[in-house]
């Protein structure tokens, strides 16, 4: 699990990278204030009045129940967050996030895949497809609830489910990769084994422990193949241009390398990048910069974003809830 993530002054400097899609490589530093938020000392923010925090339960295509914490300002333009592998809707910057939301009146959910946290079923390993339609049982709730969808955003493995969600149902117009991975193909010796290949052939499962050598959960040869046969890069293309793609990565993330940031800003057709200097994984000491870099992207952009997804085709599949579209 993450570690507690330090304070930092609510002046600070914001080192980073910025990339995108029309621009060449430059590095700035920037002074950024963040005003009266602090998303990293949660006792002393000031809410505004009115917000309301509560349980909501969603049942997915598989009749299993979802659970999420829907944070209420009253707005109905809501962002849906989206926890990584093995994880939960309490992780670090899922609710950091939603708290910086919260100050600027966006209404916020978080909640838990199938089999992880609260939510029902059991844990299965990759699970990417299944884990994106999920999240098209949260959005599908809420827009039956009258909410616009103004953003998914997810961390680590979620942040490959919103662009899996965004390539193949095509009804939202903003999406936030954190800390994604784009070559699914690493990062699997690290879990299993450098001999994992071997071991899966020959006992047709993998046990995955902890440090402590305690059961965590089990990989079979079918949820490995589903990781393995998933093609991000195909994926990435069938992102419509008029959806605006934002990812952010911190230059010192050890579990998915910052080259994975790079390949996604290659592929994806409108897409912006901000490498966070210094920045681990999960941001921990970095989420300030995080929610001041999210905040901003989908803020700036959700006035421009709605008007372009009312008047274009992506806005009409919107409407459209029979679309059921295959990667």
């Amino acid at each position: 699990m993450g570690s507690q993530a330090e304070t930092h002054s609510p002046l600070y400097r914001l080192k980073f990278s910025e990339l995108d899609s029309s621009s060449v490589w430059r590095q700035r530093e920037a002074k950024v204030q963040l005003r009266s938020m602090s998303v990293t000392r949660p006792s002393q923010q000031q809410p505004p009045p009115g917000i309301q925090k509560r349980r909501v339960v969603i049942e997915n295509s598989h009749g299993e129940k979802l659970v999420g914490i829907l944070h209420d300002t009253g707005s109905k333009e809501l962002v849906v967050f989206c926890h990584g592998i093995h994880s939960s809707k309490e992780r670090i910057p899922m609710v950091n996030l939603a708290a910086a939301l919260e100050i600027h009146g966006i209404s916020a959910f978080r909640f838990d895949f199938a089999g992880n946290g609260e939510s029902e079923g059991s844990f299965r390993y990759g699970n990417y497809r299944r884990e994106a339609d999920d999240l098209r049982a949260v959005v599908q709730h809420f827009l039956g609830c009258h909410y616009v969808i103004t953003a998914i955003v997810g961390h680590s493995k979620g942040g490959n489910a919103v662009i899996l969600y965004g390539a193949k149902y095509r009804d939202v117009p903003i999406v936030v990769n954190i800390s994604g991975r784009f070559n699914l193909e690493r990062g699997i010796e690290g879990r299993l084994g450098k001999d994992y290949l071997q071991r899966i052939n020959q006992d047709g499962f993998i046990d995955v422990k902890s440090k402590r050598g305690t059961f965590q959960y089990r990989v079979t040869q079918e949820s490995l193949l589903e990781r393995l046969t998933i093609d991000m890069r195909a994926v990435c293309q069938s992102i419509d241009q008029n959806c605006r793609v934002l990812t952010v990565h911190g230059s010192m993330d050890k579990m998915v390398p910052v080259e994975d940031a790079y390949e996604f800003n290659k592929i994806i057709p409108n897409h912006k990048l901000y490498i966070v200097e210094g920045a681990d994984h999960e941001f921990t000491s970095y989420q300030n910069e995080l929610a001041s870099i999210v905040l901003g992207f989908i803020k700036k952009d959700f006035h421009q974003d709605k008007f372009m997804f009312k008047q274009s085709p992506l806005g009409t599949r919107a409407a459209d809830r029979s679309v059921n579209s295959r990667l």
